[in-house]
C-alpha cells in the first residue's frame, strides 16, 4: 500500500482486437487458435506489389466504441506507417494512425470503492493492425514466429494520466471489457490476448503537479494482474525514492508467479517510430449519415442496463452489478421480466438456481435450454402459492431443461409438488402436530412465540411440502391463540 507521502499517477493503453471475420487490410481469416501461419497471405506478410484495403466493419466498430465513450469522431481519417523492427512485424512497419486518430476525447465512468463515480478522460482511440506473435517456449534454441495474428484489426484506447490507484485501473479495464462485449466488437478475453493492457506508472509527492519518472509495465494477461502489477510497481518506485536512489524510464514485464515487475528494456526519452503517411490507403471519410447509421445499430449499453435494473426493477446495487456484468445474463434477466413483475425473484433465480445449474453443467447462459418465459411461469406459480420455492428449485426447475413441450404447471403436477390451501387438510396436520408437542404448546402460550417456526416446519414436513406455508402460519396462530 503506497503511503500518503506519495501520489500514484497511471495512464493506461488498452488494445482491443476487433471481432471482424477478416483482417484490417485484407481478407485473411481471423479465427483464434488455428495452426501457426495458416491464416496469412501476401498482403498480411507485406510482399512487394500488394495493396491494403479498408475493412469497413472494423471502421464501424471503432466508431461504435467512440460513440459509446462520448468521443468526438474524426471526419477525415488517414493512416501512417509506424516503422520499427520486431521479428513478429512482417512488413517492418505497422499500419496505424498517428496525427489523425478516429476518436478524440471521451471518458469512462468508473465506480470507486467509496461509492462515488469518477470520469477518467481519454486522450484518443486510434485504429491499427496487430503484429504476429513470437513463441519462446516451442524450441529450445530458437524463437518461432506465428504470423496468424499479423494484420488483425485493433483499436488502442489511451487514457489521460488520471488514474490514482490500482483499484481505479482495475475498474477502468472492467468497464472497457464490459462495454466491448456489450457492443459485440471484441470478446474481451485477456487470457487469449484479444484485450491487452499496458500501464504507464509513476509516483510523485502528494500535492505536486510535476510528473515523476514513468515506467511502462507490459505482459499482464488478466485484470487482477494489472491491479497487482501497478500496486507492486508503485511501491517499488517509492522504496527506491525513500532509499535515495533514482531510476530510469524503462519498459518492465510482470511476473504473475510472485507479483513482481522486471526490466525488459530501457526506454528512450522520445519514441521515434519514424511515422510517415501510408501511401497505399486513401483517406477514409466518416460522414454524418454514416455515423448516424452506425449509432442506430448500437445495442443497449451497460450503463443503460444498470439504470433500468436499479430504477425500473428496483434491484439493489449488488444485484445490479452481478446481472449487468455479463450482456447475455442481462438479456436473459430482462426477457424474464417481460413475463413476470416479481423482479427481485427473477434476479434471485438468475443469480441462484440458474447460475448453479450452469456451473454444474459447465455451460454458458446462451446454451441454457430453459427459456426466460418458462422460468417466469415457474416464478409466477410460486407467487400464486401453488409451489414452494424449495420444490420449484429442487424438483421442477431441473425438469424444465428436458421437458420443453409440457407446461410448467403440468410438470409440477406430475411431480406431485403442487401446494394446497385446503384448510381442512392443513387443520388436521396442525392438530396432529400440536398434539405431538404439548409441552412446546404450553411454552408458546407462556410467551415463547419463536416456537412457531418449529410447528410450521413440522406441519410442512407432514404435508410433504404441499401445504401453503402462508395458510399454515395463519391457521397455526389461530389455533395456538385459541
Amino acid at each position: 500500500m503506497l503511503s500518503g507521502k506519495y501520489e500514484l499517477v497511471v495512464g493506461l493503453e488498452i488494445h482491443a482486437q476487433l471481432q471482424t471475420l477478416s483482417k484490417a487490410f485484407c481478407g485473411d481469416d481471423t479465427t483464434f487458435g488455428m495452426l501457426p501461419n495458416t491464416q496469412v497471405s501476401p498482403i498480411s506478410l507485406g510482399h512487394p506489389g500488394t495493396l491494403p484495403v479498408h475493412n469497413i466493419k472494423a471502421v464501424e466498430y471503432a466508431v461504435m466504441l467512440g460513440l459509446a465513450l462520448n468521443c468526438e469522431i474524426r471526419r477525415e481519417n488517414q493512416y501512417a506507417r509506424k516503422n520499427y523492427f520486431y521479428a513478429d512485424l512482417p512488413k517492418g512497419y505497422q499500419i496505424s494512425q498517428d496525427n489523425t486518430p478516429i476518436c478524440n476525447g471521451g471518458y469512462v465512468a468508473v465506480n470507486l470503492e467509496d461509492g462515488t463515480v469518477k470520469n477518467i478522460n481519454l486522450t484518443r482511440i486510434h485504429m491499427e493492425e496487430d503484429s504476429g506473435k513470437s513463441m519462446h517456449d516451442q524450441d529450445l534454441e530458437d524463437t518461432l514466429v506465428d504470423y496468424n495474428r499479423a494484420g488483425v484489426p485493433l483499436v488502442e484506447i489511451v487514457t489521460e494520466p488520471e488514474i490514482r490507484s490500482a483499484e481505479e485501473a482495475f475498474q477502468f479495464i472492467n468497464e472497457i471489457r464490459k462495454l466491448v462485449r456489450y457492443l459485440g466488437i471484441c470478446d474481451g478475453n485477456m487470457e487469449e490476448g484479444s484485450l491487452r493492457c499496458d500501464a504507464n506508472v509513476s509516483i510523485r509527492l502528494a500535492g505536486s503537479n510535476t510528473f515523476g519518472t514513468k515506467v511502462e509495465v507490459k505482459n499482464m494477461n488478466s485484470m487482477s494482474n494489472v491491479k497487482r502489477a501497478i500496486a507492486y510497481e508503485a511501491q517499488r518506485q517509492a522504496d527506491l525514492l525513500e532509499a535515495g536512489e533514482s531510476f530510469e524510464s524503462e519498459t518492465r514485464g510482470f511476473n504473475p508467479l510472485d507479483g513482481s515487475t522486471f526490466n525488459m528494456r530501457t526506454k528512450e526519452l522520445v519514441k521515434d517510430y519514424r511515422y510517415f503517411p501510408e501511401p497505399d490507403l486513401p483517406p477514409l471519410l466518416i460522414t454524418e449519415d454514416w455515423k448516424a447509421s452506425i449509432k442506430s445499430k448500437m445495442p443497449m449499453l451497460p450503463k443503460e442496463v444498470e439504470n433500468i435494473l436499479s430504477s425500473k426493477m428496483g434491484l439493489a446495487k449488488y444485484d445490479v452489478q452481478l446481472i449487468s456484468d455479463d450482456k447475455k445474463t442481462a438479456e436473459y434477466y430482462l426477457a424474464i421480466t417481460e413475463h413476470t413483475n416479481n423482479y427481485k425473484a427473477a434476479a434471485n433465480w438468475v443469480m441462484g438456481a440458474v447460475k448453479s445449474y450452469l456451473n454444474e453443467q459447465a455451460m454458458s447462459i446462451e446454451q441454457l435450454s430453459i427459456s426466460p418465459k418458462r422460468l417466469a411461469e415457474l416464478i409466477n406459480l410460486v407467487d400464486e402459492g401453488k409451489l414452494s420455492n424449495t420444490s420449484a428449485a429442487q424438483n421442477v426447475f431441473p425438469m424444465l431443461a428436458n421437458e420443453k413441450t409440457r407446461s410448467v404447471l403440468d410438470i409440477a403436477k406430475s411431480l406431485n409438488v403442487i401446494q394446497t390451501g385446503d384448510v381442512d387438510f392443513i387443520g388436521d396436520l396442525i392438530t396432529a402436530t400440536l398434539a405431538k408437542y404439548p409441552e412446546k404448546v404450553l411454552e408458546y402460550k407462556n410467551g415463547k412465540t419463536n416456537l412457531l417456526g418449529l410447528f410450521v416446519g413440522e406441519v410442512m414436513r407432514g404435508s410433504q411440502g404441499k401445504a401453503d406455508p402462508k395458510i399454515v402460519n395463519q391457521e397455526l396462530i389461530k389455533k395456538l391463540e385459541n
